[in-house]
């Protein structure tokens, strides 16, 4: 990635500092930075934002940071234009902005359903909308938007519905495959990474609570249990995946996912 410029939106984490447990924004942010890339760094969260930067500071990698609501159109375009006048280029994407609201279509509100649809699908909508033009002026660029094994099968046994979160997953999968045929030909390449059981910080910090009847543990082992390799996976698993999609190593490959699950989803009825 030497060279590259590469922005991360999401690039914060959840949890108090210090955590050993990053999010897989933070993890894809410094990784990408220990290849060699020049981050830009987006999050609404500035001190989460502040200790990815602090962490890449100090490796002597590269980073900015530039705070940002991918749910805005004129601060994801102001973003880019940041970026550019930062860095002079763009050569690659992370969309990965999101998060769950439980609720099936009786239950959940209209609200929440149109934040599901903005918070999950409109966040990437936006970055393809306002990077796409430098990618193409520069007749190459790279994007990867995170999607989850929730848009493609549902586990109907946990007995736990997120009609939002399936459909507008299920909408980034299908938004990077359009965009990837569109833009082929112009140098650019376009794939998902889709996530299944990950133990992120999300999981101690907010599924505890709300599923888990505050206690993490039992929680943990429950998710472990779930999986066929028997454990979850973590934010390094989505990064390097990431990595790959976002390096010349895969410039023959897009509008295409690759799955990281420890097998969940062949599994799933």
């Amino acid at each position: 990635m030497a060279g590259k410029v590469a922005i991360v939106a999401g690039a914060g984490s959840v949890g108090p500092a210090g955590s050993t447990i990053w999010g897989n924004g933070k993890a894809t942010a410094v990784l990408l930075a220990r290849q060699g890339a020049s981050v830009f760094l987006l999050d609404i969260n500035d001190a989460a934002m502040a200790e990815t930067k602090a962490i890449i500071d100090g490796e002597g990698g590269t980073c900015a940071t530039h705070r940002c609501d991918m749910m805005v159109a004129a601060e994801v375009r102001e973003m880019v234009q940041a970026c550019i006048d930062r860095f002079r280029r763009i050569d690659v994407l992370v969309n990965n902005v999101g998060g769950s609201a439980p609720g099936d279509p009786v239950a959940m509100d209209e609200e929440t359903w149109d934040r599901q649809i903005g918070f999950n699908l409109k966040t990437a909508f936006l970055g393809c909308k306002y990077v796409l033009p430098v990618m193409v002026e520069q007749g190459r660029g790279a994007i990867v938007n995170i999607a989850s094994v929730a848009g493609m099968r549902n586990d109907y046994l946990s007995g736990r519905s997120h009609v939002g979160y399936s459909a507008s997953k299920a909408g980034v999968i299908q938004l990077s495959r359009s965009v990837a045929g569109t833009y082929a030909r112009k140098g650019i390449r376009v794939n998902t990474v889709v996530p299944g059981l990950m133990h992120t910080p999300l999981v101690e910090y907010r599924l505890a609570r709300t599923v888990g009847g505050n206690d993490a543990q039992k929680l943990i082992e429950a998710r472990n249990a779930a999986v066929p390799m028997g454990h979850m996976g973590d934010a390094w698993d989505v990064a390097h995946a990431v990595l790959f999609l976002a390096s010349d190593e895969a410039r023959f490959i897009t509008a295409t996912e690759i799955i990281v699950d420890g097998g969940s989803t062949a599994f799933m009825p």
